[in-house]
C-alpha cells in the first residue's frame, strides 16, 4: 500500500500538472495541510518527493514555489530517455544472458501484432498496447545489466509521455477513417522497429540495437511536435490526454 505522503504527493503533482496551481505560485505547508486535511508531517514528506522531481522549489522563508514542467521540458526529457534506452539496448545485446529477454520481447511483439490485426482501436486496445509496449521497454531496461539506466528512466515517470513504454493516441483522430488508418500505420511501424531491435539483440548486434532504439524512442518527440501544430498553445493537460498518462503513477524510490 502507498503511504499517506506518497498519495499526497500524487494529489499535489496532479494539481500542478493540470494547472490548478500556476507557474511561480507560492505554496506553504499550512496551505497544503488545509487543502488536503492532513497534518504537517505527510505534507513535509510529500514536498520532499516533489522537490526531488523539480516540481516544487524551496522559496525564501518557509514557502515553496511551483515550477510546472513545460512542453519544451517534456521534449528534452524524452531525448534523455531515448539515449538511456538506446544504451540499455546496446548493453543487453552485448550480454551473454539475453536469450530469456529475447523470448519475452518476441512474445510482446506477437501480442502487439495480434492486437493490430484485430483492426479496431478502443479504450481497452489502447490500454493493452500500452501495457505490452511498457513490458517490451522494461524488459530491456531490466536486462541490460546496469541498474542505473533503469533507475534514471524511472525518475522521469512522473511526467506525461515519459512513462516507460508510453504511447500516444489521439482519441479524436482515430474516430475518423483516415485517422484510424494513420494510427494503424504508426502502430505497425513501431512494432516493426520492435522486431529490428529484438533481432539485433538476439544476434548480438549492439550497434544496430542502439541505433534503432534511439530512433524508436525519439519518435515521441515527433508526435509532440505534431500535436503542437494542432494547438495554438499545447499544454501539459493536452499531452496527458494524448498519452493516457496515469497521474497516479507511483513516485520512483
Amino acid at each position: 500500500m502507498k503511504s499517506i505522503d506518497t498519495n499526497l504527493a500524487h494529489k499535489i503533482r496532479h494539481d500542478i500538472l493540470l494547472g490548478n496551481y500556476t507557474e511561480g505560485e507560492r505554496l506553504s505547508e499550512a496551505q497544503l495541510c488545509d487543502t488536503h486535511g492532513v497534518s504537517r508531517t505527510p505534507v513535509r514528506l510529500a514536498i520532499r518527493l516533489l522537490e526531488r522531481e523539480g516540481i516544487l522549489l524551496r522559496g525564501t522563508g518557509r514557502g515553496y514555489i511551483v515550477q510546472s514542467p513545460t512542453v519544451s521540458d517534456i521534449k528534452q526529457a524524452v531525448l534523455v530517455r531515448g539515449h538511456l534506452e538506446s544504451l540499455a539496448a546496446r548493453l543487453i545485446a552485448q550480454s551473454t544472458e539475453r536469450e530469456e529477454a529475447c523470448n519475452k520481447l518476441q512474445n510482446v511483439i506477437d501480442e502487439i501484432e495480434r492486437l493490430i490485426n484485430i483492426g479496431k482501436i478502443n479504450d481497452q486496445t489502447c490500454k493493452d498496447m500500452q501495457q505490452y509496449n511498457a513490458t517490451f521497454h522494461q524488459t530491456i531496461l531490466e536486462g541490460c545489466g546496469n541498474d542505473f539506466v533503469g533507475f534514471t528512466c524511472n525518475r522521469l515517470n512522473h511526467l506525461p509521455m515519459l512513462e516507460v513504454g508510453s504511447m500516444a493516441f489521439d482519441q479524436t483522430t482515430i474516430k475518423t477513417k483516415i485517422g484510424m488508418e494513420r494510427t494503424f500505420f504508426r502502430l505497425r511501424l513501431g512494432n516493426a522497429q520492435h522486431k529490428v531491435i529484438c533481432e539485433a539483440i538476439k544476434t548480438g548486434d549492439s550497434v544496430r540495437a542502439e541505433g534503432m532504439m534511439r530512433e524508436h524512442s525519439n519518435t515521441m518527440i515527433e508526435y509532440i511536435e505534431l500535436f503542437e501544430k494542432r494547438h495554438d498553445e499545447l499544454s501539459l493537460t493536452d499531452l496527458i490526454s494524448y498519452s493516457g498518462f496515469n497521474l497516479a503513477t507511483e513516485t520512483p524510490n
